[in-house]
């Protein structure tokens, strides 16, 4: 179809939906200034067609008009100036009108029916493009079943003619070599695309220094993968070396240039994503005074490589430390061994041979992240101190996670960890101040229970005697989840661990300090406060019992200490160490068999990197909790004046309110009182929490897969407490 044809269909078409608009327009006219004439007289029978029952409805259309009453069109306009000048004139003349007039009727009800999509379907049609019918119907099924359905079809009956295509990609024709157009290709390199296939003698110039591209030889009429130190010569394969591409100097003496030359020096192994290459590094010697030039470590480290051993006889890409850290930050129970298996596997593939250490690898990733530590520390940075809690922190929350616990039977190694102190602190140092806490103070052993059934921690733990060595780790975390600081527990969650990681936080001034079981913990240190006088300054903090946890308490004891009743508390739930438990329970899988060192180490960097994450989110983090602050203390406003206006209440009364339920909350009476009144206000207690409890769940939604509609009408997702 030639151009000006193809135009021609466009401008009759745009012809046909301006007509169609303005009869609409004209026709919505009409009819409203019928609407607004009173007529009294009955309808004329002489016609037909004007005659209207008065109980049918009339269609509605609804037109788009801007700021000046122009109707604003529902397609571009761009197409409407290229029609030619009779179109223009027969459209100011009223002969136009009338016949609009007369057609009004049909236009309105034939042109809906011409949508954009069939539109463009036939279109493509008359342009001789063939649109199947399910990529069509694909794109109108709005039904996941249904695409899903569509999809797994198409793959059925395309199967067939892709196992063809795949058959036929092995298959090695004789080609001509695409760089240089002479000579027969002997060789195919997936890496040189979209000119795969060279010849022998453009294979050796490209690929000298191109010694990571992944070959394959066309010799023996299949592709078969090629080491780097292998090539073709007049059709037979034949070893050769090849050297490491690294950044060398001009110059390594005072001599012409001309005198030096490059040779190939010492063997080495290189370990990229793809696997290992076994190659030699390049030497420079001058002929005229006999210097040399051999790569050192440090030429090695500005060329993105690093070193697996002291003669650096194996290297490592900087991308494959990248790399593993990435997968173990998505994957945290991946070993280094599996990973190690992955690049082997790679080796194979690409037609290589060799294995990579294990050991060396762990200790050469350890060291690297050691380094980048180091660096960091020079540029400032600490990775465990949140910016968001500086200079005053609002709330530390502090738990166990029983996880973390590491065999005795693991390996065993005299070596100190490279992070020792950074983030766990010295296990001496902990063991220490719980032998100064346990000998100044004395404590009744049994079993501390908080209300129902909840079963709180015992500082009469002893150390376990089973197959364990550290049995978890105790971690602090700010209200924004960033991990401070954290300790191996060898005596199970007894308080003195929380002790001394409030100590190790009170550097800064902390409101909150938070915990799963505050109410028995926070007289825990008041008594310790009366014999170590010097932690005096601990209970400026304010307990916190976490949020969610309090629902296992007893309602009085929930009063008493949860965040959700504390004033200046804001959102914060304490339980952001949960968030935290669920990333590093995962890493447990391999840490438990690791050594002591190994374990500290590999948990540091762990929390390094989980701390960057929330670093680098933690602008958007904040405006999107300050957004949800804003509308859920705006919907609790409101709630409370329509609160206080159905029960027809003060607020003088409402604090004399909060006033008596706190009071409540502290008066203590033995559930084992036997006198009627006392079991009676036990009773009242029991049916007061379970109607509280029930109002919090259930005040937002009334389920969990859907949830009502707020007064924007979009879905409430908020949590049910501790939101305000």
């Amino acid at each position: 179809m030639s151009d000006p044809e193809m135009d021609r269909l466009l401008n009759e078409m745009s012809d046909l939906v301006d007509q169609a608009e303005h009869q609409a327009h004209l026709q919505q006219l009409i009819g409203m200034h019928q609407e607004a004439e009173p007529s009294t007289s009955q309808p004329s029978t002489s016609n037909p067609s004007t005659s209207r029952p008065s109980n049918s409805k009339q269609d509605v259309r609804w037109i788009k008009r801007d700021s000046e009453g122009n109707i604003i069109y529902g397609r571009p306009r761009s197409s409407r100036k290229q029609a030619g000048p009779s179109h223009s004139q027969s459209r100011k003349t009223g002969v136009s009108h009338v016949r609009a007039l007369e057609t009004s009727a049909e236009m309105t009800i034939d042109f809906p029916s011409v949508t954009a999509e069939s539109f463009l379907q036939e279109l493509k049609r008359s342009l001789g493009e063939d649109i199947h019918e399910d990529e069509m119907a694909l794109q109108a099924s709005a039904d996941w079943s249904t695409r899903k359905s569509l999809i797994s079809g198409w793959w059925e009956k395309e199967r067939p003619r892709l196992v063809n295509t795949m058959v036929a990609r092995q298959h090695a024709a004789t080609r001509i070599c695409q760089h240089c157009g002479n000579g027969p290709a002997v060789i195919r390199c997936c890496d040189c695309r979209p000119h795969p296939f060279l010849c022998g003698q453009c294979d050796v110039r490209v690929h000298q220094g191109q010694v990571f591209h992944n070959r394959d030889s066309m010799t023996l009429a299949f592709f078969h993968p090629l080491p780097p130190t292998t090539c073709v010569v007049e059709r037979v394969l034949t070893q050769c070396e090849r050297l490491v591409p690294l950044e060398m100097p001009e110059t390594i003496c005072g001599c012409l240039q001309v005198s030096s030359s490059v040779i190939a020096g010492q063997s080495i192994v290189v370990v990229t994503m793809n696997g290992r290459y076994d190659l030699r590094l390049p030497q420079i010697i001058c002929k005229a005074c006999e210097a040399t030039w051999s790569p050192g470590v440090d030429d090695l480290i500005r060329n993105d490589y690093w070193p697996a051993t002291s003669h650096y006889s194996t290297v490592y890409a900087t991308d494959v430390l990248f790399s593993f850290e990435e997968l173990k930050m998505a994957a945290p129970g991946m070993s280094s061994q599996a990973f190690l298996r992955m690049l082997d596997q790679r080796t194979v593939r690409f037609g290589r041979s060799g294995n990579i250490t294990a050991d060396s690898f762990r200790k050469s990733f350890l060291e690297w992240e050691a380094v980048r530590f180091e660096v960091d520390k020079l540029c400032q940075e600490d990775h465990f101190d949140c910016p968001a809690c500086n200079p005053d922190m609002l709330a530390v929350s502090v738990d166990g996670n029983r996880k973390h616990y590491r065999f005795k039977s693991a390996a065993r190694s005299e070596e100190k960890a490279i992070f020792d102190g950074v983030f766990i602190a010295n296990d001496d140092d902990v063991a220490k101040f719980v032998d100064y806490v346990h000998t100044s103070t004395s404590h009744v052993s049994g079993r501390g229970v908080c209300g129902g059934q909840w079963s709180a921690a015992r500082e009469t733990s002893q150390k376990s005697s089973g197959k364990t060595d550290e049995e978890g780790l105790e971690l602090a975390v700010c209200r924004h989840g960033v991990l401070l600081r954290a300790l191996n527990m060898f005596r199970g969650e007894i308080f003195a661990y929380p002790l001394y990681l409030q100590k190790q936080m009170a550097c800064k001034p902390v409101k909150f300090f938070a915990m799963d079981v505050a109410c028995k913990y926070w007289p825990y240190l008041q008594r310790v406060r009366e014999k170590c006088p010097e932690l005096q300054d601990l209970l400026t903090m304010r307990p916190f019992l976490s949020v969610f946890h309090a629902k296992a308490h007893d309602f009085k004891c929930e009063v008493k200490w949860s965040g959700a009743y504390q004033e200046g508390a804001g959102s914060t739930l304490g339980e952001e160490v949960e968030q935290c438990n669920a990333f590093l329970s995962r890493i447990a899988v391999t840490t438990k068999h690791m050594s002591k060192a190994g374990r500290i180490d590999m948990l540091t960097i762990m929390a390094m990197r989980w701390n960057q994450q929330k670093f680098d989110n933690l602008a958007s983090t904040l405006a999107r909790r300050h957004r949800k602050a804003k509308i859920a203390l705006q919907c609790q406003l409101h709630n409370l004046e329509a609160m206080k206006t159905v029960m027809d209440i003060s607020d003088s009364q409402l604090e004399r309110w909060i006033f008596d339920v706190n009071e409540w909350a502290e008066a203590t009476t033995s559930p084992n009182d036997a006198d009627v009144a006392a079991v009676a206000s036990r009773i009242e207690e029991l049916v007061a929490s379970v109607k509280r409890r029930s109002q919090r769940l259930y005040k937002d939604s009334d389920g969990c897969k859907n949830p009502p509609k707020d007064q924007g009408g979009k879905k409430n997702r908020k949590f049910c407490s501790g939101e305000v």
